[in-house]
């Protein structure tokens, strides 16, 4: 009777075996099959055990609908359970997720974490956040130092608002940018490369997480004398919503009298237009007039 217990318990071992062997890495590999319940079988348990990937994975396999039913409230409590142990991935799509859902200051928290790790998607949106005083404190230089990085790790959204920025700032600035940017890759982590993370779909650098309309044409302006192949350029914003409150702000100006603002998104940016103007030399005296930190620049 004896021996027929302690065998009873060895098969019960063996039976239990595999499930304590399963890894987040076997949930990747699952993910990679196309069988997302079964990777999503493998994730939970490990992310309720305090597994930072695997809560990271859940988060997006919610964020998607591939193996659960899609839940955003779900994908943020997953990524927010791995952002909190330091997972870079889950604190920069955390921040994305609340940023663009209209949590600007929680946003802002969990990208600044991931920016000063060097993640590059963080580093443009935090960056340009800095750059504009957009929900933080104003800092031009650390706005650039972070961009600049961003750009330097290939990022083409970054890129381009870097050649704005380089526009903008003085040269002293950018200097000054440049080698604070250098003093915080020496400090940032290097990227781990463990294969624990699912591939994700093709996105842009500050994709919404759910579907929304495409941003609204300007509204056509009354007919007006203005007209011309020049613009001027006022900013770039994380959120389209401060890009019209400057031109709120300063539509009563005179020097912009007869003209519109345009909306034009770049990546994860809205830069913010006005125009027409008969010439360059016409923009940079309502530049000039306008007393706002702002450049020519061709109509497209």
């Amino acid at each position: 009777m004896r021996n027929k217990v302690w065998i009873a318990v060895a098969l019960a071992a063996l039976a239990a075996a595999p499930g304590r062997a399963q890894t987040v890495k076997a949930g990747v590999e699952a993910w990679q099959r196309s069988d997302y319940a079964a990777a999503v079988a493998i994730w939970k348990p490990l992310a309720e055990k305090g597994d930072a990937d695997a809560a990271f994975n859940l988060g997006q396999a919610y964020r998607f609908g591939r193996g659960v039913p899609m839940s955003l409230a779900d994908a943020q409590t997953w990524f927010e359970t791995a952002a909190r142990k330091g997972h870079v991935d889950a604190q920069t799509t955390l921040g994305l997720l609340l940023f663009q859902n209209g949590n600007q200051t929680g946003g802002l928290r969990w990208l600044k974490m991931a920016a000063e790790k060097g993640e590059p998607r963080a580093m443009l949106v935090y960056g340009t956040a800095l750059f504009n005083g957009d929900g933080v404190q104003q800092n031009p230089v650390l706005g650039y130092a972070y961009v600049s990085r961003a750009a330097a790790q290939g990022l083409p959204p970054a890129k381009e608002t870097l050649a704005q920025l380089d526009r903008i700032l003085p040269l002293e600035d950018r200097r000054r940018g440049v080698a604070l940017a250098i003093d915080k890759a020496k400090t940032a982590p290097a990227p781990g490369s463990r294969p624990t993370k699912p591939p994700r779909p093709a996105r842009t650098v500050a994709a919404p997480i759910t579907t929304k309309a495409p941003p609204k044409a300007a509204s056509p302006a009354p007919a007006v004398a203005a007209s011309g192949a020049w613009r001027i350029q006022l900013g770039a914003f994380s959120q389209r919503s401060s890009a019209e409150a400057l031109y709120r702000k300063l539509s009563g100006n005179s020097a912009i009298a007869g003209r519109r603002a345009f909306y034009v998104p770049s990546g994860a940016v809205t830069r913010l237009q006005v125009g027409p103007f008969e010439s360059r030399a016409a923009a940079a005296a309502a530049c000039r007039a306008l007393g706002q930190a702002c450049f020519p620049v061709p109509a497209k």
